[in-house]
């Protein structure tokens, strides 16, 4: 039962794809003018000859690091802020104007003070993790608050050591909120990273090819590297949920046991 609900939904996902798909097909074929929209065939085609390219992969690559990178340092420091502000109302207090202005504040505005502070191929990752960071942050603050006080009154009457307290109580209330922030974290820190590589102009970079795509009218070839983009950015997204999750799932299984 459960696998024909997912084929059923897996067929629904590539049907509303295949539509838009179409729609774009339409549009192409009404524009009729692929410097100002490529076609998906166009854009299929060059993305195909991309890919033969050595430096298409080395750019994949650097970009993959330079998100990683930030995206797994922005995680870290947001665990452990929010623990820390979960803990101290003066840390929560004064963290969080600090949280606002970073919300507030255009993503570009970051870009250009980052490149006043550090180097261009540094941009990225600064960026990536400074999106990355209050989201995680939220989420650990949000999940630790909402842990069963019943459960933590019952810890301390048993006088349960701390580790138990954070494995058996914290843990699987924090656990679903860090899941849902950092799925959505990641696709914010694609977008995040790319920008600033695209501002930056950081060597071997996706967001290099999308900015010599543009000063050079070479739609097919901004539309084929945007695509790459969002493929990118879909299956981490996807495979991060489906490792947390499955995490998740065993540590469940393990405390049952």
């Amino acid at each position: 039962m459960a696998y024909n609900e997912r084929l059923k939904s897996l067929l629904k996902t590539l049907a509303a794809a295949v539509f838009w798909l179409l729609c774009w097909q339409g549009l192409s074929l009404l524009v009729k003018k692929p410097l100002l929209l490529p076609s998906p065939v166009e854009t299929a085609q060059r993305l195909w000859l991309l890919v033969g390219r050595g430096d298409f992969w080395q750019s994949i690559g650097m970009t993959l690091l330079r998100v990683t990178a930030g995206f797994l340092c922005g995680a870290v420091c947001g665990v452990l802020f929010g623990a820390l502000s979960a803990k101290s109302k003066l840390i929560e207090r004064l963290s969080a104007p600090l949280l606002a202005v970073v919300k507030a504040t255009p993503v570009a505005s970051f870009i250009i003070l980052a490149l006043v502070w550090i180097q261009k191929d540094g941009v990225p990752v600064f960026i990536t993790f400074l999106i990355v960071l209050p989201v995680i942050w939220n989420n650990v603050l949000t999940g630790i608050r909402q842990t069963d006080r019943s459960l933590l009154e019952m810890a301390q009457v048993f006088r349960l050591p701390r580790r138990t307290v954070l494995r058996r109580i914290y843990a699987p209330s924090v656990l679903p909120y860090f899941t849902a922030s950092a799925a959505t974290a990641m696709g914010l820190a694609w977008k995040a990273g790319v920008a600033a590589e695209v501002i930056a102009m950081s060597n071997l970079s996706i967001g290099y090819h999308l900015y010599r795509a543009k000063i050079t009218l070479e739609t097919p070839d901004l539309f084929a590297w945007t695509a790459m983009v969002v493929l990118l950015s879909v299956v981490l997204e996807r495979l991060l949920r489906l490792v947390l999750q499955r995490g998740e799932g065993r540590k469940r299984d393990a405390d049952n046991h």
